[in-house]
């Protein structure tokens, strides 16, 4: 995955693209105010909107590793900072789908009778400790479905200091799509797909998914969507009607 082909916000893209490549030229920035050369993003939005995508993006872009750390294996707030301080420079170290992890208590205060106090610290808590010890010329990326669930600790300048929403599939995205799967820059049925876009939520992974059950044909694949998202728009209600 490229920014190239990466479909998304084309505003937002731009945006991101000018930080990241602020961010890899900063080294003499970054030396002379005393700070560790690292940078922290949060992804946040609804599944299917192409959060996993635009790491890879990134990842490729600055030609950047990725390092998945699934916290739920992680027991005690040093085995986190041991395992954040072994990764290597030029990588990303990427923590998804937080908001879905129960909150876990340190495991080492259960064992300590000086620390029975802090058994109430959640995981992600001590994660933004954690996080502080990140060194040079590395990136961390958190994803969440649900920024609002967050622990206002990792929201922090410092800790994720670029927030950026990964929402539904609007106009700019599907066209991206549309050009991706089915090399066009135009059809007739753009006009009727685009209104519908803009009356129902649908995900970019699910717009790409109707798009690909036809990708040989079009037309055929073109009103397939359309008739997904009309069917779509029609959910509330049927919701109503069942209640």
């Amino acid at each position: 995955m490229t920014f190239k082909t990466l479909a998304m916000d084309s505003k937002l893209l731009k945006a991101l693209m000018e930080d990241l490549d602020s961010f890899i030229n900063g080294k003499e920035f970054y030396r002379r105010i005393g700070k560790a050369w690292k940078r922290g993003y949060l992804l946040y939005g609804p599944p299917g909107t192409g959060k996993s995508s635009l790491i890879a993006a990134m990842a490729n872009h600055l030609k950047f590793d990725i390092y998945d750390l699934d916290l739920t294996d992680v027991q005690s707030n040093s085995e986190l900072r041991f395992l954040l301080l072994s990764t290597p420079s030029r990588s990303i170290i990427v923590l998804e789908d937080i908001n879905c992890n129960a909150k876990l208590q340190n495991r080492e205060s259960k064992n300590d009778p000086q620390n029975q106090g802090d058994n109430k610290e959640s995981s992600i808590s001590w994660m933004a400790c954690g996080l502080a010890v990140v060194m040079n010329v590395r990136i961390i990326i958190i994803t969440s479905n649900h920024r609002e669930h967050l622990d206002p600790a990792l929201l922090r300048p410092g800790s994720m200091d670029l927030h950026i929403c990964m929402s539904y599939c609007n106009i700019s995205v599907f066209k991206k799509l549309a050009f991706n799967y089915l090399g066009l820059f135009h059809h007739d049925l753009f006009e009727q797909i685009e209104e519908l876009i803009e009356e129902v939520d649908v995900t970019p992974a699910e717009v790409a998914w109707e798009l690909m059950k036809n990708a040989t044909d079009a037309e055929a694949s073109l009103q397939g969507l359309v008739n997904f998202l009309r069917e779509k728009r029609t959910e509330p209600d049927k919701a109503k009607t069942i209640n």
